[in-house]
Formats: structure tokens, sequence, C-alpha cells
């Protein structure tokens, strides 16, 4: 079952140029997980993250600085390589400044017939904050329906809401497996069906997520994992061969926090009321923070906390991808709360390719050190 997931994660760009071709329909690239879905699904757009290739690239040095993101430059490289030619458009919600820049680059460099730059404000916190993103989401709402051709509907909002709902539920699902004393799903599995679930149509991906999920109900999964339980948190994080490497020098990655992962799916729309943009608004206001809008009262700390405790994690890697300035300010009371809380965490900072063979000497140690916590 896991096999579908993997092969849509390998195969992101053949699944999304088939889906054009069998449909007939628009696909849109985005760059941060808080654009509202929802009415891109509600105007049946498939909408498609757009993450990088973790190759050692050099295309993106004339447009952007090399002292940004690995990550912003690796998506920015895969625009400018072509590899998302398929793309009918473009759209970020506003996040930090360094994927911001990499959508400005793609927008200039890397023509598309549709772009939208979506207002996201930065104080969540604050009481004006569901209104004012309500009020821009009715905006970008009229700017598809003019791409389009076509309105959009409050019946086609709800639907729009269902599919992403749905999709988000059996997420949860699956990882509540992840909460057994030996798991019967791997984290390298989890990021497999996680990073699908951003690139595949998710009325072809619930389906599939719905049947691993009832293989696992019946125990018919064989994978068993009895690895030191590890959480991973931090900066973007989609390297698979990082994550099967610490699992494969025994830790079990059962939880996660980043933008790929639990970030993205954790809460729901709650539909109250006949205002359906004002509800998706508040499921982006509410869900877990991204740490460049986590302020003034720091909400993700006892966010991050409450998942270590719940999926008995008993150590957490914490990643920043390098010059990721919103994590690396959140990594000094993140590691400060865990350690208070007796839960070890080791450092490591991400480039585009990952150093396996140093990561996995150090993953190694960090494993060693809360194996021997234990005997004592």
């Amino acid at each position: 079952m896991i096999s579908q997931f993997r092969d849509w994660e390998e195969n992101r760009h053949v699944y999304a140029k088939n889906w054009k071709e069998k449909t007939g329909g628009k696909v849109i690239g985005y760059f941060c997980t808080y654009v509202p879905e929802e009415i891109l699904y509600a105007a049946d757009i498939l909408p498609v993250r757009i993450l990088g290739s973790h190759e050692p690239q050099d295309v993106t040095e004339p447009y952007i600085f090399g002292m940004f993101c690995p990550f912003c430059r690796d998506c920015l490289a895969q625009g400018l390589k072509g590899r998302y030619d398929y793309l009918d458009g473009v759209m970020i919600s506003q996040s930090c400044l360094h994927i911001r820049q990499a959508y400005t680059s793609w927008v200039k460099h890397v023509p598309q017939s549709f772009s939208y730059y979506l207002p996201m404000p930065n104080n969540v916190q604050s009481k004006h904050a569901v209104p004012y993103l309500a009020a821009e989401l009715k905006s970008f709402k009229s700017a598809v329906e003019k791409w389009i051709g076509k309105e959009i509907t409050n019946d086609d909002l709800k639907r729009g809401i269902d599919i992403m709902n749905e999709n988000r539920s059996l997420m949860h699902k699956l990882y509540s497996f992840k909460k057994k004393d030996s798991p019967p799903v791997s984290g390298e599995e989890t990021m497999q069906v996680a990073i699908s679930q951003q690139m595949v149509d998710k009325r072809e991906h619930s389906p599939q997520l719905k049947k691993l999920v009832e293989e696992l109900e019946t125990g018919a999964f064989n994978t068993v994992n009895k690895g030191t339980r590890l959480m991973i948190l931090g900066s973007e994080d989609d390297d698979i061969p990082f994550v099967r490497m610490v699992e494969s020098v025994g830790g079990s990655v059962v939880i996660d926090d980043h933008c790929v992962g639990t970030r993205y799916f954790w809460n729901n729309v709650d539909v109250n009321g006949s205002d359906l943009l004002e509800s998706i608004a508040k499921r982006y206001i509410e869900r877990p923070a991204c740490p460049s809008k986590d302020w003034i009262e720091r909400s993700r700390i006892p966010h991050l906390l409450n998942l270590a405790k719940e999926f008995n994690a008993k150590g957490a890697i914490v990643i920043q991808q390098k010059f990721c300035d919103p994590h690396e300010l959140d990594i000094p009371a993140i590691t400060k709360t865990f350690n208070a809380n007796d839960i070890k965490t080791l450092f490591l900072e991400f480039d585009v390719t990952v150093p396996l063979g140093q990561f996995k000497i150090r993953v190694e140690a960090f494993l060693e050190m809360l194996q021997e916590d234990d005997l004592f």
C-alpha cells in the first residue's frame, strides 16, 4: 500500500502532467502551506506544493541572495530548470522573507498566466487577524473566478472544505498508529504519505489513505519499528534519505512538526454559520503557527512539548535550514523547554544536500546517549 504513495512522491511531476491531460484542469504551484487550498479545490484547480530536489545547483545566484536559505533557493531552481513547466500559475501566502523572494523571482523569470500574492497576517494572535484574512480570501476568490471564468459558489467552497478536511482527518488517523509501543508504520513511510498529500489530487489521495488506515486497523501491515522514539521538528524537511538514515541506525521517528508534516494538516476547517471564507480564515489563523508568525506569545512551544509527550518521544532532532532566521530564533526556547522536561535534543543544520555520513555519526551518538539514560 505504501508503494502507491512512494510512487506519487518520486514521480510528482509525471503525476501532475497526467492529471492535467486527463482532466483538462489547471494546476497551480504554491510556496507556503498557508495557501488556502479549499478555494483552489472549490475551483477544480490542482494545488501542487513547490519543493526542491536536494541536488546541488548553480542556477539561482543571479536571482536570489546566496545567504537566503537553501530550501528557497532549491525551490526557485526547480522553476528555472523548467521542472514545473506544466504549471498554469503560482501563488504564495505571505510567509518568511526568503520564500517570498523565491516566489517573486519565479514570477519575474518563469512567466505564468496567473500569479497571486495572498497577504497573510504575521500577527495571527491579533483579534483583527481572522476578519482581515477573510477579506483577503474574498479578494483571492474573485481573482481565481476571473482566471477560470466562472463563479465559485458556496456549494463549491463547502466541497473544497470537505475535500481538505477528509484528507487531514485521515492523516491524523495514520499518525495515531505511531503512538503504539511498536508503530506499524515508519517515519520514512509517513513522510512519503505526507509529501504526496501535497502533490496529489486529494480526491485520489484520500481513498488510498483510507485503505492504508484500514490495513493498519486490521493489523495487516507487517512493518514494526522498535527503535528509540524520536521527534523531528524545525525548518521544512522533506528529506526522505535523512529520515531513512535515522531509522536505519536505531531511531524511530514517531512525530514531527514541520510544514511538510503535521503543521500542514493538524487542524480542520470548522464550519460555523454561512460565512465559509471566514471559517477557512479561522482555520489558517489558528493552525500550529510557523515561527515567522508565532508572536507576541510563543504558542508553538507548548504545542511542540504536548506533541512530544503525546507520542512518547525520548529525544528530538531539531532541524534548521541554513540561514533560516525564524527557526534559528525558535531553537533556544525549544531546547530549553525540552531539556527541562527530560527530552534531549540534537541540533542539525540542513543545506541543499545533507551530509548523511557526518549526520549518521552524530545521530548514532545521540541515540547511544538516550539509550544510556534509559538504563538509569
